[in-house]
C-alpha cells in the first residue's frame, strides 16, 4: 500500500495522569494512560482508533490537539511539532486543528442560537467580517444537511442526529486540515448514524479533510477508515490497513474485538471469542504483555516479557510474542 505524506505524526507518545491528592509523594497514584503510542496520518487520510472504554482513545485525539499537556513524546503537524509551540503560534493553527465531540450539546451553549454557535470562532480568529459570517453559516449549515430557518433556533430544538450536524458544522466552517472525532456516532441510531458517516465521506472527498476517527465500533470503522490501529490499556496492539486489519488479524485482542462484529448475512455464522475479567486497573498495568491476563493464548513470556511493536508484513504491526 502506498504510503501518503504524514499530515500528522505521532512518536512515543505519553500522557500520565497523576493523583495529586496525596500529601505523600510515594504514595501517589500514576495513571499510564497512553504509553509510547506511535503512528502516522496521512494527508487526506481517514485513520481509525479503536478499543474498549478506558483504552485511552480520547486521551490520545486530545493530546494530538494540545487540549492535554503530554509526559512524553512528539506530535507534529505538517512538521510542525505542536507541543514546542508557542502559545500564540498555535493559536494561529487552531483553526486547522479541530475537534469533533462525542456529545455535541454539552458542548453548545444553550443560550446561544445555532447560528452564533457556528460563526462564532470566525470571528474570534478574525476570519471574516460581522457581515460576511451570516452567509458563511448557512452555507455550511447547507453542506451538513441543516436548512436555512435552523440558524436562529437554539439546541434544545434538535435531534441527537441534527445536533452532531452542527458539531460538524462548526468544525468545517474553519476550513481545517485535520479533525478529531470523538466517538462521533456512538450515541446515535443506526440509521441516523449511516448518514453522519456519509457526511464525513463527503467532507473527505470533497475538502481533502484528514480525520483521526475514535470509535469502539470496528463495524463502523470498517466502512470511513482506510487505516486502524488497536488500542489496549494505553498502548497500540496492532496497525494496519483496512483490508489488513478485517482480512487477516494479528493480535488476539483484534481478533476478539472482530468475533463481536454482527454480520449481516443470518446464514453465516462467526466464532465468537469471549474475553474473561475485565481491563485492568491502568494506575497498576500487568507486567509483560498487558493484555495477558485476558488472553486466551498466553504463554510464560507474556507474563514477563513486553512485546516489541514491529512490523509483521508491509506496513501491518503487531506487539504480540506469538506472531
Amino acid at each position: 500500500m502506498k504510503e501518503r505524506t504524514p499530515l500528522i505524526e505521532v512518536n512515543q507518545l505519553k500522557k500520565y495522569f497523576g493523583d495529586s491528592s496525596s500529601i505523600f509523594k510515594r504514595n501517589k497514584t500514576v495513571v499510564k494512560a497512553v504509553d509510547g503510542v506511535s503512528f502516522k496520518i496521512g494527508k487526506g487520510e481517514t485513520f481509525g482508533l479503536v478499543g474498549e472504554s478506558g483504552s485511552g482513545k480520547s486521551t490520545i485525539g486530545r493530546s494530538i490537539l494540545r487540549l492535554h499537556s503530554i509526559t512524553s513524546g512528539e506530535v507534529k503537524y505538517n512538521g510542525y511539532s505542536l507541543h514546542h509551540l508557542p502559545k500564540q503560534e498555535m493559536r494561529n493553527l487552531r483553526p486547522k486543528l479541530q475537534f469533533i465531540f462525542q456529545d455535541p450539546f454539552s458542548s453548545l451553549n444553550p443560550r446561544l442560537r445555532i447560528g452564533d454557535a457556528i460563526g462564532e470562532a470566525l470571528l474570534d480568529h478574525g476570519l471574516c467580517s460581522k457581515t460576511e459570517v451570516k452567509s458563511k453559516v448557512l452555507e455550511v449549515l447547507e453542506i451538513c444537511g441543516l436548512a436555512s430557518y435552523h440558524y436562529d433556533r437554539f439546541p434544545h430544538e434538535f435531534s441527537g442526529g441534527q445536533r452532531q450536524r452542527i458539531g460538524i458544522a462548526r468544525a468545517i466552517i474553519l476550513e481545517p486540515d485535520f479533525i478529531v472525532a470523538d466517538e462521533p456516532v456512538s450515541a446515535l441510531d443506526v440509521s441516523i448514524q449511516a448518514q453522519i458517516i456519509n457526511l464525513f465521506k463527503e467532507l473527505q472527498k470533497e475538502k481533502d479533510i484528514t480525520f483521526l476517527f475514535i470509535s469502539h465500533d470496528l463495524s463502523v470503522v470498517e466502512h470511513l477508515c482506510s487505516k486502524i490501529g488497536v488500542l489496549y490499556l494505553g498502548s497500540m496492539m496492532e496497525l494496519a490497513s483496512r483490508d489488513q486489519l478485517y482480512g487477516n488479524p494479528l493480535h488476539p485482542y483484534t481478533k476478539a474485538l472482530l468475533s463481536a462484529v454482527p454480520i449481516p448475512d443470518p446464514t453465516l455464522k462467526r466464532e465468537r471469542i469471549i474475553l474473561k475479567g475485565d481491563i485492568p486497573n491502568p494506575a497498576n498495568p500487568p507486567k509483560g504483555c498487558k493484555f495477558h491476563t485476558r488472553c486466551p493464548l498466553a504463554q510464560d513470556i507474556c507474563r514477563v516479557e513486553v512485546p516489541e511493536f514491529r512490523e509483521i508484513e508491509d506496513q501491518h504491526y503487531v506487539a504480540c510474542h506469538l506472531v
